[in-house]
């Protein structure tokens, strides 16, 4: 990986990107509320699972179709791969999350000019996060295995940051968790490299309804 690739990696993947993602805790905060997630040790289990059992199974695997789509320009295949993406967020939250973080990549990746015309060009409208990212990623130039990591440890760090203010755990036990989750990671970009079609999914309902208690969840913190 060269120094300029690397460099636009940990630029469009540093939690300083203004998109919004600290604003969201994907039901993270839901979960706070009604006890599940009370200290460090049910907070790793909880990250851990969601990472390995929805992540990985269905926004990771998205998201690598969507990078080789991009480097391909192959507009039908974004096009198709965003409208599954879309499809897939299940309550108002998470589709609201989605479309304004892709929203807000997808206007920074052209105030910036690090795209050309064809590649914006198939960005629809409404844009998911990860297709917003892919774009990114394709324009730059950044290596897909290596971008695929750099996604999955900034959704990791956001939750770890999550928990660090509201469980509350302190910073080094916040630093501990995600350093204790980092195999986590790495499985989970290998899984996503390797999922077939079929085995896809985001079948959560079980965070489905946490979304939706959080949608009239009184004195939130976060957007979802």
């Amino acid at each position: 990986m060269q120094a300029a690739q690397l460099l636009h990696l940990l630029q469009i993947a540093s939690p300083a990107l203004p998109v919004g993602a600290y604003s969201y805790s994907q039901g993270l905060e839901a979960a706070l509320e009604q006890g599940m997630v009370h200290d460090a040790e049910s907070a790793r289990e909880w990250i851990a699972r969601h990472l390995s059992e929805i992540v990985a199974r269905w926004e990771a695997p998205l998201c690598w179709r969507l990078m080789q789509a991009f480097t391909r320009r192959d507009a039908q295949a974004v096009a198709e791969l965003s409208e599954r993406c879309l499809a897939s967020r299940d309550t108002a939250e998470f589709r609201a999350e989605s479309v304004q973080m892709g929203f807000s990549l997808s206007r920074l990746i052209a105030e910036l000019g690090i795209a050309d015309e064809g590649v914006l060009a198939m960005l629809d409208q409404e844009v998911p996060l990860p297709a917003a990212y892919a774009c990114a990623v394709a324009a730059l130039g950044i290596p897909h295995e290596e971008a695929l990591l750099a996604m999955l440890f900034s959704w990791t760090e956001n939750q770890v940051l999550v928990c660090v203010k509201s469980v509350p755990l302190g910073q080094v036990a916040g630093q501990k968790l995600l350093l204790s989750l980092q195999p986590a990671i790495e499985a989970a970009a290998l899984a996503a490299q390797s999922i077939g079609e079929a085995d896809m999914s985001n079948w959560a309902p079980g965070l489905s309804l946490l979304s939706m208690q959080h949608e009239v969840q009184h004195g939130r913190l976060y957007r979802s």
